[in-house]
């Protein structure tokens, strides 16, 4: 992968500057690069559909689909970073209004947050990737693998796991580099305040490929309770998610683990190490620090 302009090393934006708008605050990715942003000394505004409290942040509400809410969020901003709506399959009909809109407020840098299955152009936030470098001269688009938290969160798969021990996927034996959102944040926040903005697609991935029957063998052995994967076909893949989303989204997603069976995300890149300067945690870790936590409290649910 080419290097990008910024390294771990390099010195990051005045915090003097305006304030850092983090939409989706309060979930998986966002939530860890508000706190991130706030531990480094950065005015950071929390948005959310409720406005809900983030330690150290100006909480604001935002909501994709009323712009009313729009001018509030990006009051005294000049750097967002970007979770589309998870409810849509075409979220570039309400991202690019938006984005118009915060470029003419003074927005001068915009980080997506997108998937690895999505290229430029691509289907859903693709098409938000695509316009972003006409959009702002400091960009970046962040394409992390699938999550671990969506073992050891409140996602389905996590569900399924803890209720009957589980994982139902139409990945076949395909092999995804999970990465902890930890390590998607720790990205996010360089690319946000780093003195120079990367300017490109970056694929954040975990140290190796796992297949789904490799992660239950993981769980089995970590967690001590017998976990095991269960391969479904596309369509009862596509109709077990289309339970709890609209039936399009849920046929994309069966659909990106049916290319993940055909070994779509069967790669690892150095993205973690070359930004952040360490190296990202691997699934054995993620699950024991996650055990370590449980008495904490329930990790917020992953969309990916």
């Amino acid at each position: 992968m080419t290097a990008v302009p910024g390294t771990a090393s390099g010195a990051t934006a005045a915090t003097a500057s305006g304030a850092v708008l983090v939409l989706g605050a309060t979930g998986t990715v966002g939530g860890r690069v508000a706190a991130r942003l706030v531990a480094q000394g950065h005015r950071v505004r929390a948005a959310s559909r409720r406005a809900g409290p983030v330690d150290g942040t100006e909480a604001v509400r935002f909501d994709w689909y009323d712009p009313d809410t729009y001018e509030g969020a990006l009051d005294g901003v000049d750097r967002v970073h970007l979770v589309a709506p998870t409810d849509s399959a075409t979220p570039a009909d309400v991202m690019l209004p938006f984005l118009a809109r915060a470029r003419a407020r003074g927005v001068r840098r915009a980080v997506l947050l997108s998937s690895s299955a999505i290229p430029a152009g691509g289907p859903a936030v693709g098409q938000v990737h695509e316009a972003l470098p006409g959009l702002f001269d400091e960009w970046a688009v962040l394409r992390p693998s699938w999550f671990m938290q969506n073992f050891t969160g409140d996602h389905l798969h996590a569900r399924s796991i803890r209720e009957e021990g589980v994982i139902r996927t139409a990945a076949g034996e395909g092999r995804v580099a999970f990465v902890d959102a930890d390590d998607i944040a720790a990205v996010a926040a360089h690319a946000l305040t780093g003195a120079r903005a990367p300017g490109a697609d970056l694929v954040v991935t975990g140290p190796e490929a796992l297949s789904h029957a490799e992660v239950a063998a993981v769980l089995t052995e970590v967690t001590g309770r017998a976990v095991v994967h269960r391969a479904l076909t596309y369509e009862e893949m596509r109709d077990r998610l289309a339970a709890s989303m609209p039936l399009e989204y849920a046929a994309m997603l069966a659909g990106l683990d049916r290319a993940n069976a055909g070994g779509a995300e069967d790669r690892t890149t150095d993205t973690v190490l070359r930004l952040t300067g360490r190296r990202p945690r691997s699934f054995r870790d993620h699950v024991a620090r996650a055990m370590q936590s449980v008495g904490a409290g329930a990790e917020a649910g992953a969309e990916r």
